[in-house]
Parts: C-alpha cells; sequence; structure tokens
C-alpha cells in the first residue's frame, strides 16, 4: 500500500491516470472517494455508469425503475438480450461489478419523486442526469440547485444531443434560466416516437461523464454557463451562453425554497 492507499491492483489499473500530472496518485484516490449519483440506466445512463466505474469512481448510485426492453438494445450498451425484462438497476450493477470490483454500487430500484429525491441527494457529492422525459429534468434541476449539489445534464432525439454542467454555485445559471418551463405535454417529441441514433447517447453520454470526472478531481473548466448543442447529422458543435437569470425562481430572486411548492407532472411549473 502506498502513503495514498493505492494497492499493486490498483496502480496497475489506473496507471494512465496515475502518470498524468493534473491527477497523480491524489487524483486517483479522489476518484476512488467520490459518490456520484446517476439518474438512469438507459441511453445516457450507458455510457456514464461505463466511465465513471472505469475511471474508478468509488462509489456510484443507480436511480432507475424500469426494465430492459429489447428495443432498447440498439443505443443501451450495458445490456444484452439476455437482460431483457430484468431491472436496468440490476443488470447495470453486474455490468459494473464485472468491468470494476473497486467500485461499490447501490442500486436505486425507483422513479425518482419529489418524495425522495433530497434522501437521494443527500448520500452523492455529484448528480448526471440521464433521464429521459421533462419531469425528472426539471426536479433534478431544482433539487440539485437548491441543495447545492453540481449536475451534469444531457438529452437526444433523432440526431441531435445537448449537454451543458450546473456547479449550483450563487453566481452560476440553472436550467431553469435557459427554459423556464417545460413545453406542453404532446408538443415534444420523445424517442419512442421520434427514434434516436443508436450511437447518439454514447457522444452525449461521454460528454457528461467527463464533466462529473472533472468536478469530482476539481480540474479543468466545466460547462457550467454553457450548452453545447450536437448535431450528428452533419457532425457539429455550437456552443451558447447560459446567463443567470435575476429573476429565476430556482437561483434567482424568485423566492422558491422548496421542490414541493412546483408541480413537476404537467408543465413542470412554479
Amino acid at each position: 500500500m502506498t502513503g495514498l492507499s493505492l494497492d499493486a491492483a490498483q496502480l496497475d489499473r489506473y496507471s494512465r491516470h496515475i502518470i498524468m500530472d493534473e491527477i497523480g496518485p491524489a487524483g486517483q484516490k479522489r476518484l476512488l472517494d467520490a459518490s456520484i449519483l446517476c439518474i438512469g440506466a438507459g441511453g445516457l445512463g450507458s455510457p456514464i455508469l461505463q466511465y465513471l466505474a472505469a475511471a474508478g469512481v468509488g462509489t456510484i448510485g443507480i436511480a432507475d425503475n424500469d426494465v430492459v426492453e429489447r428495443s432498447n438494445l440498439q443505443r443501451q450498451v450495458i445490456h444484452g438480450d439476455p437482460d431483457v425484462g430484468r431491472s436496468k438497476v440490476d443488470s447495470a450493477r453486474e455490468f459494473i461489478e464485472r468491468q470494476n470490483p473497486d467500485v461499490t454500487v447501490e442500486p436505486h430500484e425507483t422513479r425518482v419523486t419529489e418524495a425522495n429525491i433530497e434522501g437521494l441527494l443527500a448520500e452523492y457529492d455529484i448528480v448526471v442526469d440521464g433521464s429521459d422525459n421533462f419531469a425528472t429534468r426539471y426536479l433534478v434541476n431544482d433539487a440539485c440547485t437548491l441543495a447545492g449539489v453540481p449536475f451534469a445534464h444531457g438529452a437526444i432525439l433523432r440526431f441531435e444531443g445537448q449537454v451543458t454542467t450546473f456547479e449550483a454555485n450563487e453566481n452560476g445559471p440553472c436550467y431553469r434560466c435557459l427554459f423556464p418551463e417545460a413545453p406542453e405535454p404532446g408538443t415534444v417529441p420523445d424517442c419512442a416516437t421520434a427514434g434516436v441514433l443508436g450511437v447518439l447517447p454514447g457522444t452525449v453520454g461521454c460528454i457528461q461523464a467527463t464533466e462529473a470526472i472533472k468536478l469530482a478531481l476539481d480540474y479543468g473548466e466545466t460547462l457550467d454557463g454553457r450548452m453545447v448543442f450536437y448535431d450528428a447529422t452533419d457532425m457539429t458543435f455550437e456552443e451558447i451562453r447560459i446567463e443567470p437569470r435575476p429573476d429565476c425562481p430556482i437561483c434567482g430572486d424568485g423566492g422558491i425554497e422548496s421542490i414541493h411548492d412546483v408541480e413537476y407532472e404537467q408543465t413542470c411549473a412554479i
């Protein structure tokens, strides 16, 4: 054992991290000590979980109440045909345990709601949102912002994706600064009705995992205050600034102090 408690197997496994001056043994120890909650174990959650585990994030929580369907397998790469019908958190847990025995996996086979999200956040340092619906996205934003928990956001549809990070600090924006309320139900299609390119969540999810690892290392500049839009059709990345809104009800002077003041199932409206 070294002074940083990395054994011989860990020194070998993470050697490409350890030889980097920006990470080194101390940075790898930070990753092993980190706890990250991934919301969703589907298209985005698959690459997020795979790379967080490979990097040696010591504790990974997985929150999902869905089961694996055969139509998932075109993009949800941590699940296989034998997993069809199984809960996604169980399938994901087994995948991670095979990949890296250093990781403690905490499965939460539940839908993330107003009733449980505050308890979940209390257990983790960082959140990565791989959810596929507006209600959960706004709930994650509001709960993380109010609790001061940084989170990486991603969303995908057809050939396009978007990704950003909110560090939940006093001077930064939140998701509602850009999108104050969700669109009316039925006005925006989802992947089940509009489809999604199978490799698309790999690109977006990998960026989210990168952001989470940088947060855990406390190194580099995240996408806080910026959103990247990715179009796989012509392989372009466009970036927009997200400015804090003084009247934002969550991170500004709007006065909302609790997620229980918000209706999430319809328009995510204050």
